[in-house]
């Protein structure tokens, strides 16, 4: 059964320096907790989300029975990371549209809507935005973060930008950089976004539009990429809907894969910004804490104090267990605590929010060794 959650939110009137030079003031953030921070502070779990997620992590909403948080599987009383034991935060982050302030709400410098001018936002700003929220809520260092796919690459973030705040890193399905074939993904679904008629360089909430044709590609782009080949075939396989004849027609949906990827597309553009989709997916493209290292991970991880756990998925292409593999040798050449488990399971990129027995035994068992070392 799941609890009952809370969403919750708070302002900060004081600019936040921004990686682009830019600044953001008067913001909110939304976000949610559950369990309770103990006496001596020490056992606050943060979680970062991906990109189309929220800070709703777990629970229900009351009277919304079907309202599951997206890792609902993961936290919550007696779950892999057991909120009787932790203290877990969810911040949505900013520039998304569950909340925190975005490109929907108002420049308070102007009173219009922010629209395309909404500043560019990068992980590491969100996790400078994190903690400050940390600060208003008493929690001064973290038991841990822990995030799957773009969270992953915050709380690997996290390591870098406040060693010392934090002592575990559980770092899921990620990445320390994107490839050039994943950005080329999120250049394809944000040229579908800007190219619609709809989107008005960004401004369309003044046309009083919606570039849903964009948005729905997009979402159909990014969902071929987090299943994998099997786990499709399985599904779909080559299967014509019933009772549909051949008629070579650009229009009509003949194949199961198409009305599962229509309906995905359909549903996406109900709930979620097109602004927000083009500035989290940069917010990916930027993302690569070796860059002013000269590419070397090692020397960019060299300030990580933390303990890791890292977790992939073999049937992942997006963010394949290679590219975690590379963070745990630039952590051991640096000889710090890492754990690896690369899991052999057929779901692709969404493997991570999914229940595969083994995946949640290692993450229950590393939490439980975090809970131990609380212990008096």
């Amino acid at each position: 059964m799941s609890f009952i959650a809370t969403p919750q939110s708070m302002h900060f009137a004081e600019a936040l320096p921004l990686s682009s030079g830019a600044s953001i003031r008067d913001y909110t953030l939304a976000y949610e907790t559950y369990g309770r921070l103990n006496a001596e502070g020490t056992n606050a779990v943060l979680v970062c989300h991906a990109l189309n997620a929220s800070h709703h992590v777990a629970g229900v909403y009351e009277g919304q029975p079907r309202s599951e948080g997206w890792w609902d599987n993961m936290i919550g009383p007696g779950k892999p990371v057991d909120t009787n034991r932790f203290f877990v935060i969810g911040v949505n982050n900013l520039g998304s549209c569950f909340g925190s302030t975005g490109p929907m709400h108002a420049n308070p410098d102007t009173g219009e809507v922010y629209g395309a001018d909404f500043p560019v936002v990068t992980v590491e700003d969100w996790v400078n935005a994190q903690a400050r929220l940390l600060d208003r809520l008493g929690v001064g260092q973290l038991a841990a973060v822990m995030g799957g796919s773009l969270g992953g690459m915050q709380a690997l973030s996290w390591t870098l930008q406040y060693p010392e705040r934090m002592r575990h890193a559980v770092v899921v399905a990620s990445a320390p950089n994107l490839t050039a074939e994943n950005i080329a993904f999120n250049e394809v679904a944000r040229r579908a976004i800007v190219t619609d008629p709809d989107f008005h360089g960004g401004h369309f909430y003044r046309h009083g539009t919606i570039p849903k044709r964009g948005l729905r590609i997009a979402r159909m782009i990014g969902h071929i990429t987090y299943l994998s080949d099997d786990v499709m075939n399985e599904k779909f396989g080559r299967q014509l809907r019933e009772g549909i004849d051949l008629k070579y027609s650009t229009q009509d949906i003949e194949f199961q894969i198409e009305s599962y990827l229509r309906y995905q597309g359909d549903k996406f553009s109900e709930y979620f910004d097109a602004n927000t989709y083009l500035l989290i997916t940069r917010a990916l493209d930027y993302f690569d804490p070796a860059l002013r290292y000269g590419g070397s991970l090692a020397q960019a991880l060299a300030v990580a104090r933390a303990r890791f756990l890292l977790v992939s998925f073999t049937t992942d292409w997006r963010f394949s267990p290679r590219r975690s593999r590379e963070i745990v040798h630039a952590l051991l050449e640096n000889r710090r605590d890492v754990s690896y488990a690369e899991i052999d399971a057929p779901h692709g990129h969404d493997a991570f929010l999914l229940d595969d027995v083994r995946y949640m035994g290692v993450v229950r068992s590393y939490f439980d060794n975090i809970a131990q070392e609380q212990q008096p």
